[in-house]
């Protein structure tokens, strides 16, 4: 059996697991390429693969996705034409994945401080989003905005692009490996919510690929303040100092701003 075969037959068995089977098969490509270089035994290769999809994204969402349900949720909140109990089920869904629902506290804090040093934002492109399309409500865009997103999970990208179907923004939502192939929309602001220190667990050149790459006139980089555990463990002053070294010599414009729960960086390519 050659190397190429090998890295089928793993990819596919990861695949076949429920944990992992909805995500993109190209991600699970790389990872397993990677991990197969790494190790000799089959078994131990599978686990290992395993163990890094779970750290990069699979550690973030709970056990139980009920996209049906949360879509006829958000879809009575729709037609209530009630905004305040479209908030409220959004809220609801976003406490299933630990990035947004940390980010559930400081919620309207965080997007009304940062699109208060923005200019009328007509588009957005947001990179490995969970489910952060859902906190749209929040987001003071302009009227019949475009909102670009991508994940690397294909039945949450089915539901966003249901979800988004029922607000009135321009939307498209997009299964993808990122450091593969970085979205070559141009927009105004991309976000980058706490997805810098998980993709670089597959590429530790990955936040520099994409400050390289991405074409927006704004990103919003931010990092997490707290582990899965909820211990600080000198987080702000890791990533602090990360983010620096990351857009040290450029010359970019760079506001910061410190949350209870958040470390964010709006950071200007104009």
């Amino acid at each position: 059996m050659d190397e190429s075969d090998g890295l089928s037959i793993l990819v596919e068995a990861v695949l076949a697991s429920p944990k992992y089977r909805y995500i993109y098969p190209g991600f699970v490509q790389r990872v397993a390429a990677q991990e197969l270089a790494k190790h000799r035994k089959p078994k131990e290769t599978l686990k290992a693969v395993k163990n890094k999809l779970h750290q990069v994204s699979g550690a973030y969402l709970d056990s139980k996705l009920n996209y049906d349900d949360w879509f006829r949720d958000l879809q009575s909140a729709v037609d209530s034409s009630d905004q305040q109990s479209l908030k409220a089920v959004c809220k609801q869904v976003m406490a299933q994945h630990a990035s947004t629902r940390e980010r559930l506290p400081i919620l309207e804090e965080f997007y009304t401080a940062i699109f208060a040093e923005l200019p009328p934002i007509d588009s957005v492109l947001d990179l490995a989003c969970g489910l952060n399309p859902l906190a749209l409500p929040w987001m003071p865009l302009a009227s019949n905005a475009a909102y670009y997103a991508c994940d690397i999970y294909t039945d949450m990208v089915a539901f966003l692009n249901d979800f988004l179907k029922l607000i009135p923004v321009q939307a498209e939502v997009r299964s993808c490996d990122v450091i593969a192939k970085t979205p070559a929309q141009k927009v105004d602001l991309a976000l980058l919510l706490k997805t810098i220190p998980c993709l670089q667990q597959v590429d530790k050149d990955a936040g520099t690929l994409l400050l390289d790459t991405i074409d927006a006139d704004y990103l919003l980089i931010s990092y997490p303040l707290h582990s899965l555990g909820g211990r600080e463990k000198g987080m702000l002053e890791h990533y602090e100092a990360s983010f620096r070294e990351l857009v040290a010599g450029r010359g970019l414009d760079v506001t910061r701003f410190e949350f209870e729960t958040e470390l964010a960086f709006l950071v200007s390519k104009r």
